[in-house]
């Protein structure tokens, strides 16, 4: 017998077998063994989809569909919860694809929460004892009876080491395993043959999206993965004092069971328990915001399922993370491209903007992109609405749903994790503050990220921003100063003085001459703008600062390196 099948058969000995990756080979093969299993569950599921599909089609017959679409969209989420774990996840990761469906079922999707009845708690609990070697009243000083919360994959109980740290207590549902490689692999087959009847431009084979999404998921329910995931995140936030992640007690671990650090925070949801801890719920949103960027254009390592039950607010005002099975990991040039076409998006670049696309995977490279570019202006020109403050992820992502019936879009994997992890986040700040705006936030962070440009490819993206057709753009450089200066925290004159350092360095010779041509471009020199730029950042740089930073960073270079730039200067006099 085969270590798959054990862990797919008997409970008791699946309870001892470590954790497999995702394979959907090894499934099939075990399930064309066993059709029984698979036809039974096969008939649930068909005969809940087929009343769902019977009420749907005759609501077309009888010209009754928008008169029941938001009857038919809560069905649907109905359907999915009483299917179980595996279908909730489905509905949850199917709520950030607008391009495999539609606005009214995406609104109703949103609403599906991680909750289920708990299980057996003498259940729990020999499963507690099988996996760590002892029994309860052995590891644990103390333990919640019953568990104080209970979602569609484990458990959790409140308890007390004998060391006297209080504890989070994880358990992971029985027999999960076992649900989730059967409707994953009878996804897998239907997607198979439904694919090629989809009236959708998937712009990729829907069994791939069906692999993805096994693979997440079979991550997520490794704990051992997940205890490994929150250290890594604690380590990238280890310098922000404005992010909390649990500790994890390695001793009293296992694939099925969790022991972390208990959280005493509130729900950033609870509005009443943070303002009677003396929060500010302004101050909470600016937090989980910045933080949330800080994973995606940083770390590129990020938490991509921030729903209520995985955010708190502590007493201190620190931001606390839990449940780290859902995480992803973005590379460097990807990170960029993101804080990139977020500028050009504000800008208004919708060409850029759709080159953008085609690197980041939204389009395939052989699409003509030019008939593109005008839907993307008219849909997301409206959707900001020619403010920065009025951007909305949310309303992007409602554009965006109608856009990918008429154009080739797809998600990438990677990008509807990002999409639930933006949306999720705004949906909870705009349950602190309707009047929220994510980007009155988080685009002034972009824009320090930009003007401060720690790696060459940052300050490739800097430039890529304000040079157009050879062109310097005076007008994004003083907006996206303007806006970074909006932050009290922006200290303009460090970047000023990385500025320097960068036009002086060998990497800057292509700026320093760019720069040369703006200040001259059209046989005039362009003193108007620059007295523009000098009256906006005049305040932030006095002279005596101005100078210190200026003797700084010509100490670092060379006689020849400096001579490079006195062409600019004498321009400028």
């Amino acid at each position: 017998m085969s270590q798959y099948q054990l862990e797919l058969g008997d409970p008791e000995e699946r309870l001892t077998q470590p954790r497999r990756r995702y394979d959907a080979n090894a499934i099939a093969k075990y399930y064309r063994a066993r059709p029984w299993i698979a036809l039974w569950r096969c008939l649930v599921i068909v005969w809940g989809f087929g009343g769902f599909l019977l009420g749907f089609f005759w609501d077309e017959w009888t010209k009754q569909v928008q008169k029941n679409r938001l009857k038919r969209a809560n069905q649907l989420r109905e359907l999915l919860t009483q299917l179980g774990p595996t279908f909730i996840k489905v509905g949850q990761a199917l709520s950030t694809r607008p391009d495999l469906i539609r606005q009214n079922f995406l609104d109703e999707l949103i609403k599906l929460q991680d909750q289920l009845p708990p299980f057996d708690n003498e259940l729990a609990f020999r499963i507690i004892e099988n996996e760590l070697g002892r029994s309860v009243r052995e590891v644990y000083r103390e333990i919640s009876p019953n568990p104080v919360a209970a979602a569609s994959l484990g458990q959790v109980y409140r308890a007390f080491l004998y060391s006297g740290e209080e504890v989070a207590v994880k358990v992971q549902r029985p027999n999960l395993l076992s649900i989730l490689s059967l409707d994953l692999y009878l996804m897998r087959w239907g997607a198979s043959w439904l694919s090629p009847w989809l009236p959708l431009n998937l712009g990729h084979n829907l069994t791939l999206i069906v692999d993805e999404f096994g693979t997440k998921l079979f991550e997520e329910i490794d704990y051992l993965n997940e205890g490994r995931n929150a250290e890594k995140f604690a380590t990238n936030f280890r310098d922000d004092p404005t992010v909390k992640v649990p500790a994890i007690y390695w001793r009293y671990c296992s694939i099925h069971v969790l022991t972390l650090e208990w959280i005493n925070g509130c729900k950033l949801t609870d509005t009443k328990t943070l303002c009677a801890a003396g929060l500010d719920a302004d101050k909470v949103i600016e937090t989980g915001v910045i933080s949330g960027l800080r994973q995606l254009l940083e770390h590129g390592f990020f938490h991509a399922d921030p729903h209520p039950g995985n955010l708190f607010a502590m007493p201190d005002g620190r931001m606390a993370y839990i449940d780290f099975g859902m995480m992803d990991q973005l590379d460097e040039d990807t990170k960029e491209t993101i804080a990139a076409s977020v500028v050009h998006l504000i800008n208004k670049d919708y060409l850029e903007l759709a080159k953008t696309f085609v690197k980041l995977g939204f389009l395939t490279p052989d699409i003509d992109i030019m008939p593109i570019v005008p839907a993307l202006e008219e849909v997301l020109g409206e959707a900001i609405d020619q403010k920065v403050g009025e951007f909305n992820f949310k309303t992007i992502t409602d554009k965006f749903s109608s856009l990918m019936y008429e154009y080739p879009f797809r998600v990438p994997a990677k990008f509807a994790l990002i999409i639930r992890s933006l949306v999720t986040q705004e949906g909870l700040a705009l349950t602190l503050n309707p009047n929220f705006k994510i980007v009155e936030v988080s685009y002034p962070y972009i824009a320090r990220r930009l003007l401060t440009g720690e790696s060459s490819a940052m300050r490739q993206r800097l430039v890529e921003v304000l040079f157009k057709d050879g062109k310097l753009q005076w007008q994004r450089l003083e907006n996206m100063i303007a806006i970074a200066r909006s932050d009290d925290n922006f200290d303009l004159l460090p970047t000023a003085q990385l500025g320097l350092q960068y036009l002086l360095s060998d990497e800057g010779k292509f700026l320093r001459r760019q720069l040369l041509l703006a200040l001259t471009e059209d046989d005039r020199l362009h003193t108007v703008e620059v007295q523009r730029l000098w009256n906006l950042v005049k305040d932030d740089l006095k002279p005596k600062r101005l100078w210190d930073v200026a003797l700084s960073s010509l100490s670092t270079f060379s006689s020849e390196g400096i001579a490079s730039i006195l062409p600019i200067a004498t321009a400028i006099k």
